[in-house]
């Protein structure tokens, strides 16, 4: 996939980029570049291959640290919310901000 000028002035208008000729033509470069990349990993066979939770884990044995999964806080709802100008069924109530 590669992009064109157009894409890239497209880009960077979703952005909020304003970006100069050479500035857009090296973007262009880099972006191109990065999707080539893209492509070459994809073509990679990578069936039968196991997820990594680690990179570590493909060089050797690595024990996973993991804490239970317990609850070591109480249910303060009612007083975090007391401070709250409007509540209702445990909710906070805004003002609506979007039409």
């Amino acid at each position: 996939m590669a992009l064109t000028p157009d894409d890239v002035s497209r880009i960077a208008h979703l952005a909020r980029l304003e970006l100069q000729s050479a500035e857009r033509s090296a973007m262009l470069a880099q972006l191109n570049g990065f999707f080539s990349i893209v492509e070459q990993m994809s073509a990679v066979d990578t069936s039968g291959v196991e997820p990594l939770y680690t990179p570590l884990s493909a060089v050797s044995e690595v024990a996973l640290r993991l804490r239970d999964d317990a609850v070591t806080e109480t249910d303060q709802r009612e007083l975090n919310q007391r401070s709250a100008p409007q509540v209702e069924d445990g909710l906070f109530l805004v003002p609506k901000v979007i039409e």
